[in-house]
């Protein structure tokens, strides 16, 4: 049996969206990672790492418009590497003008599409146009305008942290309040507010849904049970598609009002029955703390 191929991950997009923070992010979690690294040598650095270092498994590789063949040579290469079987991914991160425009002037850093920093909005706009077919090749676009440096690591680290050689899919699970916003990582979102909630019970609205009594109360309701049971069923269904079309992270997100009661039980709820599936589940409450 041939060795397993390196799982490639190519960090691209917009300049001033974070690319060096998501590298950093990758760098943290044990992948092996390359910053603007030629994309005509992308083949031969991968046949090298095969060769001489097969237990390089986990390879990130960040690169941009600075990089002068990647715009020319990008499609070739990278469709030859998926022929070849790769398992392969491409994250495109961007943001509004607005917030690169504010970017570049709080670093005083000259955009690398611009001769002087007098015309960074038209160098936006040109690397925009420039990398459009290639945002539309991406596995994943990731919008960094609302992530601070922080919120950009910790979904990197939630999305791709590994899980082992026999894992084929990793799956994350998000509570969340929608007074906050609904998270731009997930996959699936489903809105629970329909279900009774704890926090009108004077007794439980201090609580959150980690909490047994919260738990106890949330989960008393057939409309709970009935939920979790059809959602369940449902998900146990794609998971498999999902394996068979190669995803290899799938992110799914609870929301009630705060997030901090309903949203947390079914999320714990969901976890539970996927964990008695044997699927590999990390689970992630954005906003318990904030009320």
């Amino acid at each position: 049996m041939s060795a397993r191929k390196p799982h490639v991950i190519v960090v691209t997009g917009l300049s001033g969206s974070g690319k060096s923070t998501a590298i950093k992010a990758f760098e943290d979690i044990d992948y092996f990672c390359i910053d603007n690294l030629p994309v005509p040598l992308l083949g031969s650095f991968l046949l090298l790492c095969e060769r001489d270092m097969p237990d390089m498994k986990r390879i990130a590789l960040g690169i941009d418009i600075r990089e002068r063949k990647f715009l020319k040579n990008y499609n070739q290469i990278f469709s030859a590497l998926e022929d070849a079987g790769y398992r392969f991914e491409i994250i495109f991160l961007e943001a509004d003008d607005e917030i690169l425009q504010r970017r570049y002037s709080q670093t005083r850093r000259v955009h690398p599409a611009a001769p002087s920093e007098h015309q960074l909005l038209q160098a936006i706009n040109f690397e925009r146009e420039q990398l459009g077919a290639l945002r539309s090749r991406a596995t994943r676009i990731i919008d960094t305008g609302t992530l601070s440096v922080h919120e950009l690591k910790r979904l990197i680290t939630r999305s791709y942290s590994y899980n082992g050689e026999n894992e084929q899919l990793s799956v994350q699970i998000l509570s969340f309040g929608y007074k906050y916003g609904v998270p731009l990582e997930a996959d699936l979102v489903m809105d629970v507010r329909f279900l009774p909630n704890p926090y009108f019970v004077e007794s439980l609205k201090n609580l959150d849904g980690t909490s047994a009594a919260v738990r106890s109360w949330v989960l008393q309701w057939s409309a709970v049970q009935e939920f979790i049971s059809d959602y369940c069923a449902l998900i146990l269904k794609l998971l498999p598609a999902y394996i068979q079309e190669g995803k290899r992270y799938l992110t799914m997100a609870f929301g009630c009002t705060g997030g901090r009661h309903r949203s947390v039980v079914i999320a714990e709820g969901i976890a539970d029955r996927l964990r008695q599936n044997n699927y590999y589940v990390t689970i992630f409450h954005r906003d318990i703390h904030l009320e």
